[in-house]
């Protein structure tokens, strides 16, 4: 038997759920739910600014302000700025699913090349840097070959990578270290830019630099939230959005103004804000960083997609060498000779600052943005707890447990997001 509905009841159920009285809910139910969303969707990112914020205050609590110096800010940057250009490196071979193991080996072998040229033979400072980068090529293009041609994971490869440059470090240096640099060769990790010194001793030239700098980073942010809106994408609230910009400036204009009441704009630092912004666009906006994310997020797929997976493997450590090269040649310049044991653990802290940073374990996942944090939190934790004068011993168990908390945060993480579906 079928029912049927009456006239007279249809005004009821009008009345019931009138558009006019569920338009608000329904309104306020979606803006919810994006705000939900977007939270949820850089909940990693966000959570790493905070904790590298906490982390920053909590150490200048414990050392009375001493690591928020002037002096000591800049000796964070110039001790720590070649762990950076390798995290970069390293975070975008995470992304494509890899590991590399060798990068600390290639950063002792360019510097001890360098050294050999510019030391031993008395070349140019230029040449010892041009081959240095040259010899991280060569080691790049070694290892991505039997990685992406022959088919040995990254992690073999790597490994037997890490014994063998070692091993050709000592041959090279003749277990000995060598030094001096010419004083050009180490103004590249120890010299600084500070053409405009202020009334009361600041240098003004770092001010403006920096300025200019957040300016850029301004007119970038506001561009991104256009393009989202014009694509009905969520963003947050306009008042929100200021507020996020006017804390990154401030917090960019400390970090200047101790820089330029210190030494003024140390030079490798420009080196780092350059690497930042290029491998930036490279890994967001080029063919090539899409494709990265689509090797890690889904091998098959990216294949069945027609991506060249062998052909972005070997340009992915090709790419990881040359980083490693300057690193090489920013420590060597830092320490101002080649050692047979430099770079030892570079590795480590590289890998640990691009897992810190939001990289994931399986791959698909990282940012360079996030890897600076990640090491950046890293080197603070470093820098506050030899201020503090805690042994090494109980530095390495903190750092550890701090690598432990993030993986294990990145694999809660993708557990909720499994439930959820």
């Amino acid at each position: 038997m079928t029912r049927t509905v009456g006239p007279s009841s249809q005004p009821e159920a009008e009345s019931a759920t009138s558009p006019k009285d569920v338009a608000p809910a329904v309104a306020l139910h979606t803006g919810t739910s994006d705000l939900r969303a977007l939270f949820t969707r850089n909940l990693r990112t966000s959570g790493i600014y905070i904790a590298f914020v906490a982390i920053v205050a909590l150490f200048a609590v414990l050392t009375d302000g001493r690591s928020l110096s002037p002096g000591n800010i800049t000796n964070v940057v110039l001790q720590y700025s070649y762990i950076l250009i390798l995290a970069i490196g390293m975070v975008m071979i995470i992304v494509a699913g890899h590991i590399d193991l060798s990068v600390g080996s290639v950063v002792a072998l360019t510097g001890a090349v360098s050294a050999i040229l510019v030391i031993q033979q008395g070349q140019p400072w230029w040449v010892g840097i041009v081959a240095a980068l040259a010899t991280g090529l060569l080691i790049g293009a070694w290892q991505g070959f039997w990685v992406a041609y022959v088919g040995i994971p990254a992690f073999i490869v790597t490994l037997a990578g890490m014994l063998l440059f070692r091993g050709l470090t000592l041959e090279v240096l003749g277990n000995i270290s060598l030094s001096p640099f010419p004083s050009e060769y180490g103004r590249i990790a120890s010299g600084f830019l500070n053409g405009l010194i202020g009334g009361n001793g600041y240098d003004a030239f770092t001010l403006l630099i920096f300025g200019i700098a957040v300016v850029g980073y301004a007119v970038s942010q506001y561009r991104t939230r256009v393009a989202r809106l014009r694509y009905q994408q969520p963003v947050e609230s306009f008042p929100l959005f200021v507020a996020k910009i006017l804390a990154v400036a401030a917090v960019v204009m400390a970090f200047a103004w101790q820089l330029a009441n210190a030494r003024g704009l140390p030079i490798v630092l420009i080196i780092l804000a350059v690497l930042i912004m290029v491998y930036g666009v490279v890994t967001r906006r080029t063919v090539f960083g899409r494709q990265v994310y689509a090797i890690g997020g889904n091998l098959a797929a990216a294949t069945l997609s027609g991506v060249k997976v062998r052909a972005v493997n070997f340009w992915l450590f090709v790419n990881m060498g040359l980083l490693a090269a300057i690193a090489g040649i920013v420590f060597s310049s830092r320490s101002n000779g080649a050692q047979p044991s430099a770079g030892q653990m570079f590795e480590l802290d590289a890998i640990a600052a691009a897992f810190i940073g939001g990289a994931a374990v399986t791959g698909g996942v990282g940012t360079v943005v996030g890897a600076m944090v990640g090491g950046l939190i890293m080197a603070v934790m470093t820098n506050g707890m030899t201020i503090m004068g805690v042994d090494q011993s109980v530095q390495s168990v903190v750092k550890g447990l701090v690598l432990l908390l993030a993986v294990a945060f990145d694999v809660y993480n993708k557990r909720r997001a499994g439930a959820s579906r």
